[in-house]
């Protein structure tokens, strides 16, 4: 079973940069693809982006052009690297595996991290 556990959240102000980090346990990364969602408080939770087992990506409409997912097998890690934040993009960022390639539904994905708080705010 695979484990995970995000990390590199935090406080930053408009215009700023994070990179969230999600590193697994448990399992090689390989054979796994990884997605990104958040969550805002009343909000229900969404898909930002996602990489398959390839290095296939995807993103949603709302950060496109602004965060970019990367992994990096050998650290068994993938990256968020998110610009240009702003006010809306404050949520708990939580990462998820589910076999190979991405496939859109988050249903299934089966291990999830328990998140990290990023707040953007002046």
């Amino acid at each position: 079973q695979l484990q995970l556990v995000e990390s590199g959240g935090g406080l930053v102000q408009p215009g700023g940069s994070l990179r969230l980090s999600c590193v697994a346990s448990g399992s090689t990364l390989d054979n796994y693809a990884i997605g990104w969602f958040r969550q805002a408080p009343g909000r229900e939770r969404e898909e930002v982006s996602c990489i398959g087992s390839s290095g296939v990506s995807a993103y949603a409409d709302s950060v496109k052009g602004r965060f970019t997912i990367s992994r990096d097998n050998a650290k068994n890690t993938v990256y968020l690297q998110m610009n240009d934040l702003k006010p809306e993009d404050t949520a708990v960022y939580s990462c998820a595996s589910e076999y190979y390639y991405c496939s859109g539904d988050e249903k299934a994905f089966g291990s999830w991290g328990q998140g990290t708080q990023v707040t953007v705010s002046s």
